[in-house]
């Protein structure tokens, strides 16, 4: 539920394309409390759905793609085959670039400027959340701890696995702290890059 909240919270949320098979979510919000919240805060009953994608092979089968509730957008490269290009056609608007990757502070851009975006919720992955991380592009972290324990030289982090370092610090500040049960829900304002 907290989750959901975080979601409802912003005008898009965004997506990497590895998470998005992995987890094949639609990205909605199930309850219709937070819809009528979003409303009566001037937004759409659900938040703007995009994706991001290097090389653009994303499975149009997937369950996004099965519900319509919010318009999709799709962020790749010219590298997407065109067998790709013309299934997701029908369910997104693709923003295709001709570098390798994709420029996420021009997707940022973008989003702000033709779909009037102000504030998007990242749910990952790591990947892309080390990629906003290292341009500078994340302002807000929301953590949860949870009594689970796991780990190991090979154990994945918010920024991926464990043996690659950021090249650069983040100096976060926490702005807020909620206990619900086991859990612990932290938000940390992320301040500035710190050099090494």
């Amino acid at each position: 539920m907290h989750l959901f909240r975080q979601r409802s919270l912003g005008d898009a949320v965004l997506i990497g394309h590895s998470t998005l098979k992995q987890d094949n979510v639609r990205l909605g919000l199930p309850e219709a409390d937070l819809r009528e919240a979003r409303i009566t805060r001037g937004q759409t009953p659900y938040p703007l759905r995009v994706i991001v994608s290097n090389e653009g092979k994303i499975d149009s089968r997937l369950k996004i793609f099965q519900s319509n509730n919010s318009p999709i957008v799709i962020f790749s490269t010219t590298r997407m085959p065109r067998s790709y290009r013309e299934a997701l056609r029908e369910k997104a608007t693709l923003h295709l670039t001709k570098s390798r990757s994709v420029d996420l502070a021009r997707m940022l851009q973008t989003l702000r400027s033709d779909y009037k975006v102000r504030l998007v919720a990242c749910e990952g992955g790591a990947t892309l959340f080390r990629s906003l991380l290292e341009r500078g592009l994340v302002d807000q972290l929301n953590l949860t701890i949870a009594p689970y324990l796991f780990g190991g030289d090979k154990a994945p982090t918010l920024t991926g696995l464990s043996k690659e370092f950021l090249p650069a610090s983040m100096q976060c500040s926490l702005t807020n702290m909620r206990v619900l049960g086991d859990e612990c829900f932290l938000t940390y304002r992320i301040k500035r890059k710190v050099k090494l």
